[in-house]
């Protein structure tokens, strides 16, 4: 039973609907849905109630009871459960695939796309030349196709799926003959040897961590081998004493016992991205042309539009996936395939490509248009800065392509420094987090650092902006 303490404090708690009559809140409930004002006031109240009951002595003063006090925090709360959860934020890290922040961009023309698309009704699974049920799956894949030099196409909802529909109509039941090098772990802690698992597949390592060859593929094989199978090794390298076994001799191997090969290529690129500095990254249209009868790889990442794993290959191979029931639960929807086919028309021009999809733009900007871009923005932030408490600088600094590409490989880059004795460095970095839209940036040797590289030209004025209302919070505290 509650002391007398609790029970006075208990009791002095206003009603629900005492607080709804509150000027404030009528107005909020004006613009708002009642049943969401009633929610922030219930759980203000909620959260009161339990410190009164779990500390009655330190857990409410006077101030905490007071209804317009109250009313603040149930506003507060109103705004908070009113705001949406996934947000634009200003990716200033210099990680041009981030997972964390949404991994690609899309182009521009995606999202028109998208646009028109999803407004109204479509032709997702209509045959408007037989002018009766089609498939969705024909969106994509004749430019897929046209691209990669593949026979056939399928796309799923990203590439772990892709892997896993594979091998579970290839190999359910039967070996899956690997390098035992390429036994990756992806993100999310999700494992190669994991997904091949649950496609009821079976592993058979070969050769070791560092060294295979030819000659293990041939001792691995033995009749209950469904496939070779060969794993680009997408998020680190192994360097050194190594040997490896290429997709053309590979597949020349799988083919002489009547195998198929086939590549988990992980990103995916469509593009040589050697010219800007990025090397050992394969393209799609290499590993088809070297005989793997089916390739998996990602729609966005490298390839720079939506979320998707996609599949090109024999056609054999592709039509049995498509059969397989498996394919039913991953399949993509009309938002995915719009937003990938608008991005996979753009690879018809790759020098136009590079300029229109945001992932191959970010990767191929010089330092030249960096330095300039990085000059620009530290001008905007020192405006912002009245009182001159920053220390603002461009420097010099690296990049990284991220979403598990090219781990090994920096791309020079710069980077605005700020730095500030009267606030401190990761006050400013949390200050920029909690900003609207939130400025995502990175700390390293007591300075914020803003890579310009990731930082889309619209965003300069987001990020002068957060500057300035941390700056008039810091003056307000001083």
């Amino acid at each position: 039973m509650a002391n007398p303490v609790t029970q006075e404090l208990l009791r002095r708690l206003p009603s629900v609907d005492a607080l709804l009559q509150a000027k404030a809140v009528q107005e909020a409930l004006a613009v708002q849905p009642r049943r969401l004002v009633l929610e922030s006031i219930r759980q203000v109240l909620d959260a009161l109630r339990k410190r009164i009951l779990e500390n009655p002595e330190n857990a409410a003063h006077e101030s905490d009871l007071d209804p317009q006090l109250l009313v603040g925090r149930i506003l507060e709360r109103l705004e908070s459960l009113g705001s949406h959860t996934l947000m634009p934020v200003v990716n200033a890290t210099g990680i041009v695939v981030h997972t964390n922040l949404g991994r690609s961009l899309l182009a521009a023309e995606a999202m028109e796309r998208l646009q028109l698309l999803c407004a109204g009704y479509n032709n997702l699974e209509y045959d408007l030349g037989e002018g009766r049920r089609g498939s969705r799956y024909v969106h994509a894949e004749a430019i897929l196709c046209e691209l990669t030099g593949a026979k056939a196409a399928l796309v799923v909802n990203n590439n772990a799926a892709a892997v896993l529909l594979v091998l579970n109509t290839l190999a359910n039941g039967r070996e899956v003959v690997v390098s035992r090098g390429q036994l990756v772990e992806i993100g999310g802690s999700f494992r190669i040897p994991d997904v091949m698992r649950s496609s009821g597949a079976v592993l058979k390592e070969v050769g070791t961590t560092n060294r295979t060859h030819p000659k293990d593929y041939e001792a691995g094989i033995c009749g209950d081998t469904a496939l070779l199978m060969k794993v680009h090794t997408s998020n680190y390298r192994i360097v050194g004493f190594t040997t490896g076994v290429g997709m053309e001799e590979m597949a020349a191997i799988a083919h002489r016992h009547g195998l198929p090969a086939i590549e988990d290529l992980g990103s995916g690129s469509f593009v040589d991205l050697s010219p800007f500095g990025l090397k050992g990254e394969p393209t799609v249209q290499d590993s088809v042309r070297a005989g793997a009868d089916a390739v998996t790889f990602s729609g966005d990442k490298l390839l720079g539009g939506p979320q998707a794993g996609i599949i090109v290959g024999a056609r054999e191979i592709v039509d049995r996936c498509k059969q397989n029931p498996l394919t039913r639960a991953l399949r993509v929807d009309k938002m995915t395939l719009a937003a990938l086919e608008a991005t996979l028309r753009l690879y018809r021009d790759e020098r136009g490509a590079i300029r229109q999809i945001p992932t191959l733009r970010m990767l191929a900007a010089t330092p030249t248009e960096l330095e300039e871009r990085a000059r620009s923005l530290a001008s905007q932030i020192q405006q912002a800065d009245r009182d001159r408490l920053l220390d603002v600088q461009v420097l010099p600094g690296f990049s990284q392509v991220g979403g598990g590409a090219l781990p090994e490989q920096d791309i020079e880059t710069r980077v605005v420094a700020v730095r500030s004795e009267s606030i401190g460095t990761q006050k400013i970095e949390a200050a920029l987090r909690s900003n609207t839209p939130p400025v995502i940036g990175r700390i390293e040797f007591d300075r914020c650092l803003l890579d310009v590289r990731t930082i889309q030209p619209d965003e300069f004025v987001a990020i002068r902006e957060a500057f300035e209302r941390m700056l008039a919070g810091t003056a307000g505290s001083r």
